[in-house]
């Protein structure tokens, strides 16, 4: 491998560019077409996600070791030391994004960069580690603020936020969901967790696929449904696998049936209240994450 190559696996290259539509699906619930502010809040998400892995790699490279000898740091093709120097280059660089889009926009992106080193240095492996799903809601709430808060918006990023609280959620869930199964992974996972993944993802489904103030034959419905059905049988499906075959290739498949779902539901919730325009560019990068990850964190 190039060291190029090398970056790229540590950054997780194929789960990377499922953030941007994050800041398009928080650009919808605010009520707002996205603005000249939606792009960098974007590209905060981007560099965010990735300094995120890194320092994941980081803490687990003892692990990773024994379970994963040929990911980057415990193969030698990355130093322990450029994880955590690549990790703060991209805070840097995710927070700097998200101030050129508001003061409220760097501020939701700090809280974001908290959440994810949070989990990663300390939280990972306590009872508090489902609370780094909120980063991906925040995700969501940095395109929604970001975008409220340009001048053509009138500047009301309070609002826009409160407006994307459900669909953040949302995807808290499903990102929650996702890292309960990848946590055993490799050892084949935990009893009862594969088979509740299903579950998740078709009340997800049914939640954000319903009417929202429009009639179900419209075009808009009709697109939300077919999405919202994309979503369920991309997250839910490898899922069932898992259940009947517990071992760590299946599982892992699982985890990255997850991972691509992702697309598909930010689809979902750009489509509720934002242009299908909007929602059609969210869904041209799945073909980018079909590469399935080895491992990849929903933070």
């Amino acid at each position: 491998m190039t060291a190029l190559q090398d970056r790229t696996e540590l950054l997780r290259i194929s789960a990377l560019f499922t953030t941007p539509g994050d800041a398009l699906a928080g650009a919808a619930a605010s009520g707002l077409r996205p603005g000249s502010r939606t792009l960098p809040a974007a590209g905060a998400t981007v560099c965010l996600y990735g300094a995120g892995t890194a320092p994941d790699d980081w803490a687990d490279r003892a692990e990773d070791a024994v379970e994963r000898p040929r990911r980057p740091i415990p193969s030698g093709r990355i130093t322990p030391g450029q994880a955590p120097a690549a990790a703060t280059g991209l805070t840097t660089a995710g927070i700097g994004l998200a101030l050129a889009a508001g003061r409220p926009a760097a501020l939701t992106a700090t809280a974001l960069a908290g959440a994810v080193w949070a989990y990663d240095l300390r939280l990972k492996h306590t009872p508090a580690a489902a609370a780094t799903a909120t980063a991906r809601g925040l995700d969501l709430l940095l395109g929604a603020v970001a975008t409220a808060g340009s001048p053509a918006a009138a500047g009301r990023p309070g609002p826009a936020a409160r407006r994307a609280v459900l669909p953040a959620a949302a995807l808290s869930a499903h990102a929650h969901s996702v890292t309960a199964v990848s946590r055993t992974e490799t050892r084949g996972g935990a009893p009862g967790t594969a088979p509740a993944a299903p579950g998740a993802a078709a009340a997800i489904g049914v939640l954000t696929g319903r009417g929202r103030g429009c009639p179900a034959r419209t075009l808009r419905a009709r697109t939300r449904a077919a999405l919202a059905g994309v979503y369920a049988a991309t997250a839910a499906g490898p899922c069932l696998h898992p259940a009947l075959n517990p071992s760590p290739p299946v599982t892992q498949r699982a985890v990255g049936g997850g991972i691509r779902a992702i697309v598909p539901l930010q689809a979902v919730l750009t489509a509720r209240s934002g242009p299908l325009g909007a929602a059609a560019l969210s869904t041209a990068l799945a073909p980018v994450t079909r590469r399935p990850a080895r491992k990849v964190s929903p933070a």
